[in-house]
């Protein structure tokens, strides 16, 4: 990898880690710490949060016809989707300790904790808990997939990326087949 991308990426974790304190410093300013999986507001902003709360009858008479239309059809992929949360754990279960490959925790990235607000109303909640899942096992499911490929085809693309995990820029370049099956073996270490 040249000096460049590593300078770059470098910067990217540095910009990361400078988000999460603004993360931390939100946290702070919205009087709630976090004790196992539970959010604790303060007693206050918890009273304050359960007057904004909505009515579910005039939550919904007040939706758009359209969202409520949609609603059969964006619920009934919590089947596809937990069929591939399923399957995407049982697949690193199995593969991935005979590869010796280091699993991905599930919980690290499939986070519901925006139910716990109480000023969202039940049909807001259950929302919040559909999107945290879907979204979650994506991108759980997205780092499965990372180092399955890390670990078979660690090689860049000729054509941009678009979206790509944060794997790739590790990958050898594409063309670059010189010390290919070093690399390689290199590449699969780091995954142990």
């Amino acid at each position: 990898m040249s000096e460049k991308i590593t300078e770059l990426t470098d910067r990217i974790a540095k910009l990361e880690k400078q988000l999460l304190d603004e993360f931390d410093k939100k946290q702070k300013e919205f009087n709630y710490h976090i004790e196992g999986k539970r959010v604790k507001f303060e007693q206050d902003i918890l009273a304050a949060h359960r007057k904004l709360k909505s009515a579910i009858l005039p939550w919904l008479l007040s939706s758009k016809i359209r969202n409520i239309i949609s609603s059969p059809f964006i619920y009934s992929m919590v089947i596809p989707i937990a069929f591939f949360d399923i399957t995407i754990t049982l697949y690193q279960h199995i593969c991935f300790r005979l590869y010796g490959i280091r699993r991905v925790k599930r919980s690290d990235y499939i986070v519901m904790d925006r139910h716990q607000l109480a000023y969202l109303n039940g049909i807001q909640k259950l929302n919040c808990v559909y999107c945290g899942y879907g979204n979650g096992v994506v991108a759980y499911s997205r780092e499965v997939l990372a180092r399955t490929e890390q670990y078979w085809c660690p090689i860049k693309h000729a054509r941009k990326v678009v979206g790509s995990h944060s794997r790739y820029h590790k990958f050898i370049d594409y063309g670059e087949g010189e010390n290919f099956k070093e690399q390689v073996i290199k590449l699969r270490d780091d995954l142990r």
